[in-house]
């Protein structure tokens, strides 16, 4: 219920105050009530967020009311607690609850020291509003101003007795509503003044030019007092509205010249009591002198005669103004003087001392310094007129009078004058009458001297130096227009070229006292400006690139005339715009690494990163920065640009990277560090020249490179690296081997131990090299692959190594017999050699034969070596390609190639060896079988004493045996290759028995028949119904056999003619007509049990007979 009363009792307060609000307005307590802009009536305004108090202080003063400016006042007023002003004292209403608010501090606030100014104050009266007079004056409380009988009685004329410099405080202290920059490194080029004129005093005469120059053409005139009154306030009104409030209400501005020249006088910040004064002196001056301009007098000496002390509020206003007059008088005909004095010189003196007598005139009594001042006024005019009206550039006496238009004079008054087109609330911004002004300121150019060129020369710099303080990019913009418009030697006119050639000072600087012409002293101040920002513009256009772009056209702009000045083209060699290009990236990246180097130096006591990665790191994001930013805009102007700063980057991290380099010799941290990121900037750097540049450029500038060579300094510790892990990865497979026992690792891996502790330790160095970040060539790559090759290959040696020898498990060739019943004779054999040794003597206890399954074991792991390494090899090319990619997305043509015959030689050493091994492990395998481990049922039982009592039937259970051991061990893939190598071994076996089976085997011919038989047996044995050997494979091993069982089926007859004529044909180079050669005949003839055949061999090759 009491939040309802409240909200009732705070509506029925609002609409009672928007009634009274009405009242005041529309009646007439108000002279003139001034809408904001936007409304047209007070139906559009907010009655509720109008300030009472300014209304209620408005209506006290009997004053025009603007609704902006209580507006304001009433959203100003919500930043402070409300304020009771009814009691004795002033009583505020806290927004917070003081209960919550805490404790009150216990320590004393400090003293806060009473200072009251009066102008201040007074000011505050008007605006109690501003919280920057809040500030400026905290002993002072709102009741006080208003309810101070003192206060009270200062009105609005009292403002115009102000003090100049008083308003020039108020007018910064209020105008400043921005944060300005400081602009003293850009200074004109100008001498000071002998007389110590002030800039103030400069902005005073200005005006008082400017007025005479509107007086010419008739456009003067002395506002009235009631008129003066209406604008009394305006000053105030100015200094309280915001930015985006117009100077001057639009119903308030003046038409015309009148209004222009109000807008001056504001701009300007002449008092409207100064101004009142200088027209009433000028407009008196010309009484009695018809048809002479106004702009032809000699004001100051008009202006001191026509204004007396009495004009002045004070004495101290009064001697300031008239001292500034006397020095405008001096530095116009006597210090800068347009023309030489001649025979005048004597007059110059006089001058002087008559100026001094006028301000000595100050001190005396009033009586005898009015008469002396009266009198020197009256010899100034004889002696101060011929020297301002002598004749100049072919004018005539009285056209033009000389005063203000010597160097440097005129072009400091007339700089004065073109300050003034800034908005005074906002120093960046013009004013809407600037096209106006600077049209009014062309009425000053007959009394100043000013050309076109000077004009926009000056305005150039003016513009320029309010963006240097203001920031405004707009401004600069206007600036470089103005530039743009100065006009070269060749389009000025040959009068002009010869009046700016005139034109000069003498200045001191670092070097001493130089001469500077006109456009140097306006123009080098900018272009210094401009080379300061650019030589190091990382530094200054960090934010963005629009603000570089503008200074590259002004420094641009400023050269093409600066070019043009023969003081200059005394001088060295000016540098080309490309020169100065370079110069600016030069510079700027020289700075900006300087700075990473000191940033660098402090990061690393914070960071656990080597100096040089830190570095290249940091260069790499300025070299990005550089030419994302900043070279689009300069290659503008050198279109190699990017080219130059590459260079220049590559150079300045190559001295900081050259120690490092020349003192590396192993990979250690740093280097693994710092290669990567070092190579990585340089192929950046690179890359940037080459794209950005045309071919031929590209190169030159690229020779000129001292390349780090990061590569070719890697790739030898890589290479030493490598060599030092394949030493290792050889003695791995060393002690592997040792420790092996060749028992299956288990069921399911059916390979030795050893060769996967070699692949462990291979895939660890491969690891291992890839996770190296440095710089790699395809080199050191091959090198790697060369190294695990031969460590694979050593490996292979090793495995056949542990074989036994062949021929130690072959049992020796027995001597060649005939048939027994001959008589023997002494053994010869033609063309036989016999095997001294005899099989008796050796023992089988000499010989270490490998088990089956051992073998088994060898042959499944070197398998496993085979078939793993083609996963090691793409492993290996996957990651390499991942790696090139990654630092090399474009392959050079040269690396192609390298990496191609690489990759054709990869591992073809190893896959060699070990298929070799396979095969001889294999053969010997199935040799060992036939020949060792069935050595007495086959090579010993097999047909003894005869075929028909000794079948071949009776092995091929052992034979089967054989078989399943090895297929239980023996790893799929290499079935077929074991039982190959058992079967060549069974039919070496057989071929050895029938051709070579000692005296103790004999075949008739039905023998022949039964060893048919028996082969047809060993190869089904072999075919196993389809589930062996394939049949074809089969058939080609039997083919040999059954070629000489064929020949068992021959009469002796047929076989010894067919060896007689082997004999010949042998010589011949071919075979017998039955298909053998001499040597099979023989041994077919020799173990047949015949005695022709007997006869035969003892005949005809004394083969002895055998013992059996």
């Amino acid at each position: 219920m009491d939040e309802e009363n409240e909200v009732k009792l705070l509506q029925r307060y609002r609409r009672d105050r928007r009634v009274l609000l009405d009242f005041i307005l529309s009646g007439s307590l108000i002279k003139k009530v001034v809408m904001p802009p936007g409304a047209v009536s007070l139906d559009d305004v907010d009655l509720d967020q109008v300030s009472v108090d300014h209304v209620l202080s408005c209506a006290k003063k009997g004053g025009m009311l603007e609704l902006s400016e209580a507006i304001r006042d009433y959203h100003d007023s919500t930043l402070f607690p409300s304020m009771n002003n009814a009691g004795s004292s002033d009583e505020f209403y806290l927004v917070t609850n003081p209960e919550s608010s805490g404790s009150p501090p216990r320590r004393p606030p400090p003293s806060v020291p009473v200072v009251v100014p009066i102008p201040i104050s007074s000011l505050s009266i008007s605006e109690p509003h501003e919280s920057e007079e809040v500030e400026e004056v905290p002993s002072l409380s709102k009741s006080q101003s208003l309810n101070s009988s003192h206060l009270k009685e200062l009105t609005v004329d009292d403002i115009d007795d102000f003090e100049d410099d008083v308003l020039e405080e108020v007018e910064s202290r209020r105008y400043s509503r921005r944060v300005l920059n400081d602009a003293s490194d850009v200074v004109l080029g100008l001498p000071p003044f002998t007389t110590g004129i002030t800039d103030d005093d400069l902005r005073e005469t200005a005006f008082e030019i400017l007025l005479a120059a509107a007086g010419a053409s008739g456009g003067l005139i002395v506002p009235s007092k009631e008129k003066k009154k209406d604008k009394k306030s305006r000053l105030l009104k100015k200094l309280g509205r915001s930015k985006s409030e117009q100077v001057v209400m639009q119903s308030q501005n003046s038409h015309g010249l009148v209004g222009l020249l109000e807008a001056m006088r504001v701009q300007m910040e002449i008092s409207e009591d100064m101004d009142i004064r200088t027209r009433q002196a000028l407009l008196g001056a010309m009484v009695g002198k018809v048809g002479k301009r106004m702009d032809t007098l000699l004001i100051p000496l008009e202006l001191l005669c026509c204004i007396s002390r009495t004009e002045f509020s004070d004495k101290k206003t009064y001697i300031k103004w008239q001292k500034r007059q006397l020095n405008m008088l001096e530095e116009g005909l006597v210090n800068h003087p347009v023309v030489g004095f001649g025979e005048s010189g004597r007059k110059a003196n006089d001058l002087r001392v008559l100026l001094a007598k006028i301000e000595e005139s100050e001190s005396l009594p009033s009586a005898t310094g009015e008469l002396q001042r009266t009198e020197c006024l009256r010899s100034l005019r004889d002696i101060a007129i011929p020297l301002a009206e002598r004749p100049v550039r072919g004018d005539l006496t009285g056209e033009v009078c000389h005063w203000a238009d010597g160097y440097h004079l005129n072009v400091r008054l007339y700089e004065k004058l073109l300050v003034s087109v800034f908005d005074v609330l906002d120093e960046g911004k013009l004013t809407e009458e600037v096209e106006e002004m600077l049209e009014l300121f062309k009425s000053s150019w007959r009394v100043l001297g000013i050309t076109e060129t000077i004009h926009y020369t000056c305005y150039a710099w003016v513009l320029f130096r309010q963006f240097v303080i203001t920031g405004e990019q707009g401004i600069l913009q206007h600036a470089i227009n103005q530039l743009k418009k100065i006009p070269l030697k060749e389009q000025r006119g040959p009068q002009e070229r010869l009046h700016l050639k005139s034109l000069s000072c003498r200045v001191e600087s670092e070097a001493g006292f130089q001469e500077v012409t006109f456009l140097q002293s306006f123009l080098l101040p900018i272009q210094k400006w401009a080379d300061m920002q650019l030589t190091d513009y990382h530094l200054h256009f960090a934010e963005g690139s629009k603000m570089m772009e503008n200074a590259v056209v002004v420094a641009m702009a400023v050269r093409r005339i600066l070019l043009e000045e023969p003081e200059l083209a005394m001088q060295t060699a000016p540098l080309t715009d490309i020169e100065q290009v370079e110069a600016y990236v030069s510079s700027s990246i020289k700075n900006s690494f300087a700075r990473i180097i000191h940033d660098v130096d402090t990061l690393c006591d914070t960071m656990n990163e080597h100096p040089l990665t830190l570095l290249a790191e940091k260069t790499k994001k300025l070299f990005e920065k550089d030419t994302t930013m900043y070279l689009p805009i300069l290659t503008q102007r050198h279109r190699n640009a990017n080219a130059v700063s590459s260079s220049l980057i590559h150079k300045l991290y190559g001295i900081k990277l050259k120690p490092f380099l020349e003192t590396v010799e192993h990979l250690t941290e740093d280097v693994v560090s710092v290669f990567p990121a070092a190579d990585s900037l340089e192929k950046n750097l690179i890359a940037v020249i080459t794209s950005t540049c045309e071919e031929g450029t590209a190169e030159a500038y690229l020779k000129k490179l001292n390349r780090y060579k990061i590569e070719t300094i890697s790739g030898t510790l890589v290479l030493r690296w490598v060599n030092s892990q394949l030493a290792r990865i050889l003695a791995w497979v060393e002690r592997a081997i040792q420790q092996e026992r060749w028992a299956s690792v288990s069921t399911q891996q059916r390979h030795g131990s050893s060769i996967v502790e070699v692949y462990r330790i291979v895939e660890e160095t491969i690891d291992q090299f890839f996770a190296l970040k440095v710089p790699m060539r395809p080199g050191e790559l091959g090198s790697l692959f060369r190294g695990i090759d031969n460590a694979f290959q050593v490996y292979t040696k090793h495995v056949l190594d542990s074989l036994a020898d062949k021929e130690d498990i072959i049992p020796p060739v027995p001597t060649l017999t005939r048939y027994a019943k001959e008589s023997g004779i002494k053994a010869f054999v033609k063309k036989e050699l016999t095997d001294p040794r005899l099989p008796d003597v050796r023992k089988s206890s000499d010989i270490n034969v490998l088990t089956t399954p051992t073998l088994c074991v060898q042959l499944n792991t070197l398998y496993y070596a085979i078939s793993q390494l083609s996963k090691l090899e793409d492993s290996i090319w996957e990651r390499w390609n991942q790696r090139e990619h990654h630092d090399h997305p474009k392959k050079r043509t040269t690396e192609e190639i390298l990496r191609n015959s690489i990759q054709k030689d990869t591992f073809d050493g190893s896959r060699k060896d070990i298929n070799a091994a396979i095969d001889q492990i294999c053969e010997f395998t199935g040799t060992k079988t036939i020949f060792w481990d069935l050595r007495e049922p086959f090579m010993d039982g097999l047909y003894r004493p005869n075929v028909a009592q000794s079948r071949l039937e009776t092995l091929i259970d052992p034979l089967d045996m054989v078989l399943n051991q090895l297929c239980d061990i023996i790893v799929e893939p290499l079935r077929d290759r074991v039982v190959t190598g058992l079967l060549q071994a069974s039919l070496d076996g057989l071929l050895r028995v029938i051709l070579d089976g000692g005296p103790s085997r004999t075949f008739t011919i039905a023998d022949a028949k039964l060893l048919e038989e028996d082969l047809e047996v060993l190869k089904e044995f072999f075919i196993s119904g389809g589930d062996g050997l394939p049949r074809g494979v089969v058939e080609n091993q039997v083919a040999r056999i059954r070629q000489v069982i064929k020949l068992l089926s021959y009469e002796t007859r047929e076989l010894i003619e067919d060896l007689k004529s082997a004999s010949d044909i042998e010589v011949q180079g071919g075979r017998s007509k039955l298909g053998a050669d001499a040597k099979t005949l023989i041994r077919i003839l020799c173990h047949r049990s015949d005695s022709v055949a007997s006869q035969f061999l003892k005949k005809q090759y004394r083969i002895p007979k055998s013992s059996t």
